[in-house]
């Protein structure tokens, strides 16, 4: 069958036969909000809660402590 003679689903039924295939996949759909880095505001709100953290921990020794616990340092 060519590409011409099939029939075009409008793009709700798409989504939803997408939505099915996917799930019988084993697979559920999930949605994430991030902040919009395009808004006005978000420099301003990322230079306050870097003062903010700053602020509760001058040296930033709690903050590494953190990080060397995750993070596998390479050997040199």
């Amino acid at each position: 069958m060519s590409r011409a003679s099939k029939t075009v689903l409008p793009p709700t039924k798409r989504m939803e036969s997408y939505r099915q295939r996917m799930r019988a996949a084993g697979l559920r759909p999930v949605q994430i909000w991030v902040p919009d880095t395009r808004s006005p505001d978000f420099a301003e709100t990322c230079r306050r809660q870097a003062r903010a953290v700053a602020a509760s921990d001058p040296a930033g020794d709690e903050i590494m402590r953190d990080v060397a616990a995750i993070y596998e340092w390479p050997e040199t």
